[in-house]
């Protein structure tokens, strides 16, 4: 019952870099829980799903109530599925479901996994600009979500050659933020979700080199490695605040719990 995101939390983006891939709309629906639909894309004839990799180099995460200086200063990376959960009275939330989340703090990994269903997992992660370009390093204990990625900040990049998106335009909507996380609870069926706010959002597209990525290569033994890696999107933010409010549990017809 405590891994119901409990907690109200605020942080600070010094930076965010997001890369957004596509997937057949096959190979990601048996990663959804009940109650959850995927957020899909169409593309001549196929129906694409997204799979975004978050990295995140944030300040003074702490609940609400504490001051910035209390927080923890940390990078982390989530693995997350585009999905959306829909209400009896109509409406559509659009939101995530974490499939993996790596961090380089102990505190957010222990406190994490007690209070969350995002899979915390401790690795050694690192964030530095050099000029116009923000690099993130990731090396994972097990090995399997290792990442090196740099992006060039410089000016707004074109889509990615090979991306799904027709447009910028149609691209911006897969740029999130998604205002919601969804954490489906086995043992009473109910889903706990998770509002975002933040202070502004503008996201920019950026050209990014990526030299190791190896999550796909290894989640749910390859699963997501059966069909060719698409990069979609990518985009970076940052100097923003952003926030989490507690949990609210609902049942998977979408009314209140």
């Amino acid at each position: 019952m405590l891994r119901r995101h409990p907690l109200a939390l605020r942080t600070h983006f010094a930076h965010s870099l997001v890369l957004t891939y596509a997937f057949s709309a096959e190979t990601l629906e048996p990663l959804l829980d009940p109650g959850l639909e995927l957020d899909t894309y169409s593309a001549g004839d196929t129906e694409y799903g997204f799979v975004a990799v978050a990295l995140v180099d944030q300040r003074g995460l702490r609940p609400p109530w504490l001051p910035a200086v209390l927080g923890t200063d940390q990078v982390m990376t989530g693995y997350r599925v585009f999905t959306r959960f829909r209400t009896p009275g109509g409406k559509t939330m659009r939101g995530l479901r974490i499939l993996r989340s790596d961090t380089s703090s102990t505190v957010l990994a222990l406190g994490g996994n007690l209070l969350t269903r995002y899979h915390y997992r401790m690795a050694q992660l690192g964030c530095r600009t050099m000029g116009d370009r923000v690099e993130f390093a990731v090396r994972s204990r097990d090995g399997r979500a290792d990442v090196r990625v740099s992006a060039d900040l410089s000016q707004p990049a074109p889509l990615p050659q090979g991306s799904p998106f027709a447009s910028s335009r149609d691209a911006r909507r897969y740029a999130g933020p998604l205002p919601y996380t969804f954490e489906y609870e086995p043992h009473d069926g109910t889903m706990v979700v998770v509002k975002a706010y933040r202070t502004e959002w503008e996201p920019r597209p950026v050209t990014v080199d990526v030299r190791s990525l190896t999550f796909f290569d290894h989640f749910r033994d390859g699963i997501l490695a059966r069909e060719p890696r698409i990069l979609a999107n990518a985009f970076h933010v940052g100097d923003l605040d952003y926030g989490w409010h507690a949990g609210v549990r609902h049942r998977t017809d979408g009314s209140l719990a």
